[in-house]
């Protein structure tokens, strides 16, 4: 599965908006860990890095902020500025966010508990790894 962006259901009501996100029904995955992440300082890059196995879904909560995605072959940016709008994110796909507006807030859900051997820091061992780099 390649990296999409998925639109959420949104229940509108005159006292708000709703919006839902089920594990296999809204995203391909099973959730095993959530976390945010916010109070990002004016210029910070967060992520730069890929996983082996896990995929997430990232989400903006609150203000807006881009997702750089690389798969080795080719660069796509997606900008997140909606709650009822979501990137799914395949494993091995290199990925980091830029420009994060004043109290934006990010909801990242992940397929796999927190496992630091999972991760891929460094650009070209990942080309390595997907094979790109021979």
């Amino acid at each position: 599965m390649k990296p999409k962006i998925i639109e959420l259901p949104k229940i509108s009501d005159p006292r708000g908006n709703l919006s839902v996100i089920e594990e296999f029904a809204h995203i391909p995955f099973e959730i095993k860990r959530t976390y945010l992440i916010y109070d990002v300082p004016g210029g910070e890059t967060r992520g730069g890095h890929a996983f082996k196995k896990q995929c997430e879904f990232i989400v903006s909560l609150s203000g807006s902020f881009d997702v750089h995605l690389d798969d080795g072959t080719q660069r796509k940016v997606y900008s997140l500025n909606r709650s009822y709008y979501g990137l799914y994110v395949p494993s091995m796909i290199w990925r980091s966010m830029k420009n994060f507006s004043t109290n934006s807030l990010c909801l990242v859900l992940s397929s796999t508990v927190y496992d630091p051997d999972d991760y891929l820091r460094d650009f070209s061992l990942f080309l390595e790894t997907t094979g790109l780099n021979s």
